[in-house]
């Protein structure tokens, strides 16, 4: 009888915690998308690695470059009033020990975006057209989801930023993680971020030297909650 007392209840255990999932309602894409904070926190409770977490005071040492707050970037105009970057628990911890990883090498990360509230990939869309550099609001993106960085390496002494094969948001050839036309030494920058990025969980985005996708990407929902909503919860 002990078995089967301990089966029923794992399936009860199993049964209540699924009844306190909280219910993400669909967008006109039939899309479950994040939209309010109470949901979100809702999301957090149960499963604290929901939380997305401010980079700049979670990462040691981490560069901020916010391309999105100012006019230099892709749609040229700024999409953002605030100048900072978070990402899910799990992807913040990542970071911080490539940070730590790079280190001894007089290197660091400089993040050009994390999670992006996803009207800000809807906006992307109807600016450009295009589902090689931005994700179709159909599916969405997995910055949305608080599980993509967009990062390149500085030297800590200076913090000048590594030669790379271009200059962030390039929609070009050159542009891509596998190019093979570009100098020694920029090669060898590429493949040292590529790497390092690789050991803690990420993929790196075929057409975007610069984009890593955290492999856990999938476990996470598409948010659509601003910065300053997500600041104001800290308070």
């Amino acid at each position: 009888m002990k078995p089967l007392l301990s089966a029923l209840l794992s399936i009860l255990v199993s049964m209540a915690a699924w009844a306190q999932t909280p219910v993400i309602p669909k967008n006109h894409y039939g899309l479950p998308v994040v939209t309010n904070t109470a949901l979100y926190q809702q999301l957090v409770a149960q499963i604290p690695d929901h939380e997305l977490v401010e980079l700049a005071s979670y990462v040691p040492g981490v560069v901020l470059d916010i391309k999105y707050a100012t006019a230099d970037n892709l749609v040229g105009e700024p999409v953002y009033t605030l100048a900072t970057a978070y990402a899910r628990k799990p992807v913040a911890d990542a970071l911080r020990k490539i940070q730590a990883d790079l280190k001894p090498l007089g290197l660091g990360l400089k993040i050009f975006d994390g999670y992006r509230p996803y009207q800000v990939t809807v906006h992307f869309y109807e600016k450009i057209k295009d589902t090689v550099y931005v994700a179709s609001p159909r599916n969405g993106s997995r910055h949305n989801r608080g599980c993509a960085m967009d990062v390149t390496l500085v030297r800590l002494k200076d913090g000048q930023e590594l030669e790379m094969p271009t200059a962030y948001d390039a929609t070009i050839p050159r542009a891509h993680a596998n190019f093979k036309d570009v100098p020694r030494k920029v090669k060898k920058n590429r493949e040292l971020l590529k790497k390092t990025m690789q050991r803690h969980g990420f993929t790196v985005y075929a057409e975007e030297w610069w984009h890593y996708d955290f492999n856990d990407w999938r476990k996470f929902p598409l948010m659509d909650i601003r910065f300053e909503d997500l600041k104001a919860l800290k308070r």
